[in-house]
């Protein structure tokens, strides 16, 4: 399945979610840049408040896996796809390289978050929380997220994508309430190569968007 844009992606996406929550109480939570082109058309159908929560993946040296992600409060969390023999093992041997990779990212947030923040805690709490991405192709954006969240009390967990790998939605089963996604893809090519329009928006316009997102209800 292949989309003209990210927008029309979360347009196709809000149809399932209003039918079941548009009266309940919700939050939406963008997990990228791109993941709010997405987020905002979920917010803007159900009339609910749009947040997004920055993460970073770092990867093994040389090959196309994530050993994990850090969270915008600078936990980290390793990959649920290695089994602790493996972590034990990347661990030993990039010790250093990880360690900086880590605060590296951590500063990279830091810079992109400034002074506010982009996501408010308090205000998730009680509600049905939707995580929307753009595209999954690897657990460990959702595993830093999903302990990111565990000390928050909320109804419910939703995440919604318009695509995602088998391995992940296999993890997604586990991790949340409910699965929200348009297409599973055995081989996972890339989240740009499902969207003919890739132009992802400014940091400071991606703010903006999210500032915004009550004037944008219908």
């Amino acid at each position: 399945m292949y989309f003209e844009s990210r927008g029309q992606a979360g347009q196709l996406l809000s149809v399932g979610l209003v039918e079941k929550y548009r009266y309940e109480n919700c939050a939406v939570v963008a997990l990228s840049d791109g993941a709010v082109l997405v987020a905002e058309q979920i917010a803007s159908a159900l009339h609910c408040i749009m947040m997004m929560l920055l993460t970073e993946d770092i990867p093994v040296p040389g090959e196309s896996v994530s050993f994990g992600a850090v969270s915008q409060d600078g936990d980290f969390t390793y990959n649920s796809a290695f089994s602790t023999g493996e972590i034990e093992e990347y661990t030993s041997e990039f010790h250093g390289y990880l360690d900086e990779q880590k605060r590296e990212a951590f500063q990279k947030m830091n810079r992109l978050l400034g002074d506010g923040g982009l996501i408010d805690v308090n205000l998730l709490r009680d509600r049905v929380v939707i995580l929307v991405s753009d595209g999954l192709d690897d657990s460990s954006t959702i595993d830093v997220v999903i302990d990111y969240m565990k000390p928050i009390r909320i109804q419910r967990l939703i995440i919604a994508t318009p695509t995602a790998s088998i391995q992940v939605v296999d993890r997604l089963h586990v991790a949340a309430d409910e699965l929200c996604i348009l297409d599973v893809k055995p081989n996972f090519m890339g989240i740009d190569h499902y969207y003919d329009n890739n132009t992802i928006p400014s940091h400071d316009e991606t703010i903006a968007k999210i500032n915004q997102i009550v004037l944008n209800w219908r």
